[in-house]
């Protein structure tokens, strides 16, 4: 059906494309078969509506690319916007977009399409042939990367400089080793026990914020705009501020003092 009737087919994922994306899961064995009848919303498409297939996504792979690239996030409009995208919109990349409460699971176990591994973007380091520019960057931004540190030391497990935004000053990332954001947000959700573990925060150095930022002298006010960024970070990834009275309270200490 998938083939000789797309239309006839579509009706049937609209209906039951969460079943259907359980497969990977709960039948491992034909995981490969049941990965061609996947159905996905991507950067490529301007609808929600999940119609592209994976195949579809590997066709128009730029030159190079060895990775299917996703994102995962609550929302159709969290994944569309989220920093994360960034990069990938520049270089004109396209990017799977998953919201769907199922989508954590079932990509855990669809580790590959193809030959080619499904990867992350909010997750670990992305490969996009500029990692010499960012290694430079952090031996410049050194110090001030150790004092950001020391500012989030309870809050996260390392700072870094990103080579994924450019319009934003900052994101915060899982450890490639770590589970995803997301997965822990629903698992939290779902009342389950969690590991302590931290994001890494990276910084935009390019960002009129982050220069800003790097010429303050005063180690109190450096300290304010450390955590406003970082919490704005979070809160752009989809997460939730223990205290965000306090973070209103910061915004506005900041703006009054610009």
């Amino acid at each position: 059906m998938s083939t000789d009737d797309a239309g006839k087919y579509q009706q049937l994922w609209d209906e039951f494309g969460l079943v259907l994306k359980e497969g990977p899961v709960e039948d491992f064995a034909n995981r490969d078969a049941i990965a061609k009848l996947l159905r996905f919303t991507t950067t490529h498409n301007t609808s929600e509506k999940q119609t592209t297939k994976l195949s579809d996504y590997v066709s128009r792979m730029k030159e190079g690319q060895d990775k299917i690239y996703y994102v995962t996030a609550s929302s159709y409009n969290a994944a569309k916007n989220s920093p994360h995208l960034e990069i990938f919109k520049k270089k004109g990349i396209e990017v799977l977009l998953l919201s769907d409460r199922i989508d954590e699971w079932m990509i855990s176990y669809l580790s590959e399409f193809d030959g080619k591994k499904l990867q992350s973007i909010s997750k670990g380091k992305v490969d996009l042939d500029d990692e010499g520019d960012v290694k430079e960057q952090e031996k410049t931004l050194a110090p001030m990367l150790k004092q950001i540190k020391d500012v989030l030391v309870d809050r996260v497990k390392e700072v870094q400089v990103t080579n994924r935004l450019t319009d934003s000053p900052a994101c915060v990332v899982a450890d490639e080793q770590d589970m995803g954001l997301e997965m822990q947000r629903i698992l939290q959700a779902a009342g389950q026990a969690m590991p302590n573990t931290k994001p890494i925060f990276e910084i935009n150095p390019d960002h009129p914020l982050i220069k800003r930022m790097h010429a303050i002298e005063d180690d109190a006010r450096f300290k304010e705009w450390v955590i406003v960024l970082f919490e704005q970070a979070v809160l752009a990834e989809g997460g939730q501020l223990d205290n965000p009275a306090d973070f209103v309270r910061r915004v506005n200490q900041l703006l009054i003092e610009m």
